[in-house]
């Protein structure tokens, strides 16, 4: 069993210590080949047996799951005063089966599957620290167009209360002394969340999507719009943001023009729900892309932030903070495309939530790796790898046996996976991207589990050799006698 399972799922409690140690198994199967079907991924037809009964079993829930990963991921927490708690929805489509049964609507029309919220945190320089929760629901059919009185029902009441109900249990699960900044996007843009009752050291940030009236603290009577009362602002300064890949851009490093100010967001007229809070003050920042390339959409952020705006420098920060929230886009994207997800023959939507819950681990797990050698690239490899693993690596693409004396550090480790993977290395291709490390990881698990199989045979031999010599020093002591 690989280190960081056991050391991940340790405080796994399914009712039956045989259920925990199956769910390890599967982790680690799962982990060495993430995108290959349960026959491929167990080749021995009775461990793949034992994972469909697994992810069938009645009495194995998948917030189970979630929480030994959670715990795990509350204890990497503790090493740190600031973190990101990245809120964001996803949809899991699957494909129409005559025999599947207990899937949904989702977005796509006409599709089935299921949606998934999940809550990742990661550090201030960002490093995925791990999911703090997962909520994945079946959507009931629904009427095309909403009605009046739908719309305005309690906020307890519809799917968007996810987004409270996730900061709740963060400042519920996250320690007192750790400061936490929730991120969400356009879609967290939600008055009530704004409302909600924070903890100490608790803060959001979120970009905004309603165009709400607000009120300045310099003309406190005077209502006005969030989007044209930004725009009057005077830009305060300028930077330069490190923009990741996304599905429609491509990456690069943009010149940003800063505005900011503090308002105060009114409470909206109409809902009826809504009328017994108070208005909340807020420091709201605009960043806008100055001379973008051709053909490429502008950058322009609108962010909501309960954080402290002192000067420009701070803004400038929660911009940066703020551009991290793409990592849980990198983790749907690893979930989907690494693990396929969506390719699983499972038929119900209990059996899926289940392996969901398994493969969301192995999702993290590369992410992690991808990230951590980027930004804290001198740790040696064991921090992420096992011993057979970083030998056999080392062996291999070196292309000899005598191991080195100083064992390799995690970044140069990395870009030896990804060689595996078909990473060149040429000057102007920059780090390796996930996927290319997903295909150099499954090739390393194979060359692992030979380096270890040969290890133990040599250790074999050499036990009896030790036992041979022994027999011969025996005959020779008889015969001296």
């Amino acid at each position: 069993m690989n280190n960081w399972v056991t050391e991940e799922l340790k405080t796994a409690d399914l009712g039956d210590k045989r259920l925990n140690k199956r769910l390890s198994v599967i982790v680690e199967g799962l982990a060495s080949k993430p995108d290959k079907t349960i026959p491929q991924t167990f080749e021995n037809p009775s461990q793949a047996q034992a994972a469909y009964e697994f992810w069938s079993n009645p009495h194995v829930k998948a917030s189970q799951i979630i929480a030994a990963h959670r715990d795990a991921t509350l204890l990497r927490i503790k090493n740190h005063s600031i973190v990101l708690v990245i809120q964001d929805t996803t949809d899991l489509e699957f494909a129409s089966l005559a025999t599947r049964r207990g899937l949904g609507e989702i977005s796509k029309q006409g599709a089935e599957g299921i949606k998934v919220h999940n809550v990742l945190a990661v550090t201030s320089e960002g490093i995925p620290l791990g999911l703090i929760k997962q909520k994945a629901w079946v959507r009931k059919k629904m009427r095309k167009g909403k009605t009046y009185e739908e719309r305005k029902r309690k906020i307890e009441e519809k799917e968007s209360y996810r987004w409270l109900e996730s900061l709740k249990e963060t400042q519920e699960l996250v320690p007192a002394q750790t400061e936490v900044v929730t991120i969400c996007d356009r879609e967290g843009d939600i008055f009530e969340l704004f409302a909600f009752p924070r903890r100490e050291k608790s803060h959001l940030l979120i970009r905004a999507a309603q165009d709400r009236t607000v009120k300045s603290s310099k003309q406190p009577e005077e209502v006005q719009k969030l989007f044209s009362h930004l725009k009057s602002q005077q830009v305060k300064g300028e930077m330069v943001l490190d923009l990741q890949r996304t599905p429609r851009r491509k990456p690069r490093k943009a010149k940003i023009q800063v505005k900011y100010t503090t308002l105060q967001l009114t409470v909206p007229n109409n809902n009826p729900h809504l009328k017994y809070l108070e208005p909340v003050e807020v420091g709201a920042i605009l960043a806008e892309e100055i001379n973008p390339p051709p053909k490429e959409q502008k950058v322009s952020w609108l962010l909501l932030t309960t954080l402290p705006i002192n000067n420009v420098s701070d803004a400038f920060n929660y911009l940066k903070w703020y551009s991290m929230r793409w990592l849980i886009e990198r983790y749907h994207y690893v979930l989907k495309s690494g693990c396929k997800i969506e390719e699983l023959q499972l038929e119900t939507g209990e059996r899926l939530l289940r392996a969901l819950a398994c493969y969301s681990i192995v999702a993290w797990r590369l992410l992690w790796l991808t990230y951590t050698s980027r930004l804290d690239p001198h740790q040696p490899a064991t921090v992420a790898l096992e011993e057979e693993e970083w030998q056999s690596l080392y062996c291999t693409i070196n292309k000899k046996l005598e191991l080195p004396q100083e064992i390799p550090t995690i970044y140069q480790c990395v870009r030896w996976i990804a060689r595996l993977g078909g990473f060149l290395g040429r000057k102007g291709d920059g780090e390796p991207g996930v996927m290319t490390l997903w295909r150099g990881w499954q090739r390393l698990m194979d060359y692992a589990a030979m380096w270890k199989l040969m290890v133990a045979v040599l250790k074999e031999l050499d036990s009896d050799k030790d036992k041979d010599m022994e027999r011969v020093k025996g005959n020779c002591n008889k015969i001296c006698d």
